[in-house]
């Protein structure tokens, strides 16, 4: 069954090394939390919001090891006005047998406050 995994994290600043350090972090925690491995995944999306553009937080994936021919895609998100600010957001299409309840999303920093129905805050 192919299934979506969604994940978010938010940095401090629009600063290289964090963003890649940020998009890393949630990336190996959401393949962590739903036992994926690099051949399950069809794609991953990456969007960010307007404020982020001093690197590619898809860069972040070519540091995990394994994960070299999996395909991604990185693209501005929508601007709504009062919409989160510094962020980075993640759709990771996969390959699974765990079910659509089942699934474990990611929000990390600040994205907790989008999706706060499927954290623990």
């Amino acid at each position: 069954m192919i299934r979506g995994v969604r994940g978010a994290t938010t940095v401090e600043s629009n600063e290289a090394d964090e963003i890649v350090a940020n998009t890393k972090i949630l990336i190996e925690e959401m393949a962590n939390a739903n036992d994926i491995q690099a051949e399950d995944i069809a794609s991953v999306m990456i969007s960010v919001t307007s404020d982020l553009n001093a690197t590619f937080p898809a860069k972040a994936l070519r540091l995990i090891e394994g994960w070299k021919y999996v395909p991604v895609m990185c693209m501005k998100e929508i601007e709504v006005p009062g919409s989160l600010a510094l962020c980075i957001r993640i759709m990771m299409t996969v390959n699974t047998s765990i079910s659509q309840v089942n699934i474990q999303h990611v929000y990390h920093h600040k994205a907790t406050q989008l999706r706060p129905d499927l954290t623990d805050q």
